[in-house]
């Protein structure tokens, strides 16, 4: 019988490995002894499903978790996740209502923004808890050190509100000189010894990057990223625990048409591709809607049966022509084709992709467009 389930019918798919995702949380939470972590997700969990990866680390125990703004906390409550969540990008005043409502731990920077939080705490007879954002050098939100006091002392003004955290972000720990990292880490130090009486209780700094190489920056917790993804933050962390990590996501597909053509055939849009000698050629169900870059014909290499096959042509919105000529015989309609992950001896990863379009990792996993359906797969489970 057919599955209900249409996730499960989508022949393109990411495979979401919990297991994996545990090992990388232990594996984190040994480099940074008993310190908290609280795990990012935003960008639905870096294009991971935020609702499965939320709902995993909550059964592990973890309860703090960051998200990007306000809907993608809203989104994972509605879900049923329950969990502080510390929004971390700047919000407006007109967000306040729903922040509170939702017990959202949001990150101000500005007067204006503590104002209308706390107004709309003291409305829900409520007491808000907020982190206050330091601009100690990624230059993107927050107040300059030497506004710190002052901020503080004006939020006295407002009783509803709570300045729970004091945090600040490194924009450059993931490289091997880490000056200014250690530049910034004093700067922010500087701030936390100002601000000692001020009845701060947590104190927050490191990334992925900050987690493996600056042991100094990890104070009264940490928020990891990418690195609970599996993937290195960059090439140049020099800690070698970094290469324990595990890819949580897989990326997958099927062979949906087979045929042969002469030498000399143009091959999709445009014909930038034609064939040099008789070819089999398999078109597989993926393309730029699903978040396969365009920029990536031919350059990539996908796995069919333990075997590295060349896409070819211009990828298309939904479609992509790989060439399997090295497999005629054994290449079947509905064979798996990897995009990202591993196939018997085989492994293309984020990393690669990333390399062919001079971009990040992180780009790769979270363009996977939401028409993909994510499948969580859990071994405990089976």
């Amino acid at each position: 019988m057919q599955s209900r389930d249409p996730r499960t019918r989508h022949q393109t798919k990411a495979l979401i490995h919990l297991d994996r995702l545990t090992h990388n949380l232990r594996l984190l939470q040994m480099q940074v002894g008993i310190v908290p972590l609280w795990p990012v997700l935003k960008a639905n969990a870096y294009g991971h499903d935020a609702v499965i990866v939320a709902s995993h680390l909550v059964r592990l125990g973890y309860t703090t978790l960051c998200v990007a703004d306000v809907d993608e906390a809203v989104a994972l409550a509605a879900a049923g996740v329950r969990a502080t969540f510390i929004v971390l990008s700047a919000t407006l005043p007109h967000h306040s209502e729903v922040l509170v409502a939702y017990g959202c731990e949001p990150v101000v920077c500005t007067l204006e923004m503590a104002e209308a939080l706390a107004h709309a705490a003291e409305k829900g007879g409520r007491r808000l808890s907020v982190h206050l954002k330091v601009d100690t050098g990624m230059g993107r939100i927050g107040i300059q050190p030497r506004e710190v006091w002052p901020f503080l002392e004006r939020c006295r003004d407002f009783p509803a509100l709570r300045i729970r955290g004091l945090m600040s972000h490194f924009p450059r720990a993931d490289e091997a000189d880490k000056t200014y990292s250690l530049e910034q880490l004093a700067r922010f130090q500087q701030v936390v010894e100002a601000t000692r009486s001020c009845g701060i209780d947590v104190r927050h700094l490191a990334n992925s990057a900050a987690i493996f190489d600056l042991s100094g920056s990890y104070l009264n917790a940490v928020r990891p990223g990418i690195a609970i993804y599996g993937l290195r933050p960059s090439s140049e962390i020099a800690n070698p625990r970094v290469h324990a990590l595990k890819p949580v996501l897989e990326w997958k597909t099927r062979v949906a048409f087979l045929k042969e053509v002469p030498t000399g055939t143009g091959l999709s849009y445009g014909h930038t591709f034609h064939t040099k000698t008789p070819s089999l050629i398999a078109t597989v169900p993926i393309g730029y809607g699903d978040g396969l870059s365009r920029n990536l014909s031919d350059q990539l290499e996908v796995l069919v049966r333990g075997v590295r096959c060349r896409q070819v042509g211009r990828i298309t919105m939904d479609m992509s022509l790989i060439d399997v000529t090295a497999l005629r015989g054994q290449v079947e309609l509905g064979d798996e084709v990897v995009i990202i992950g591993r196939q018997g001896a085989e492994e293309v990863t984020a990393d690669e992709l990333a390399a062919k379009l001079g971009t990040i990792n992180y780009e790769i996993v979270t363009c996977i467009s939401h028409r993909v359906p994510r499948l969580a797969l859990d071994p405990a489970t089976r």
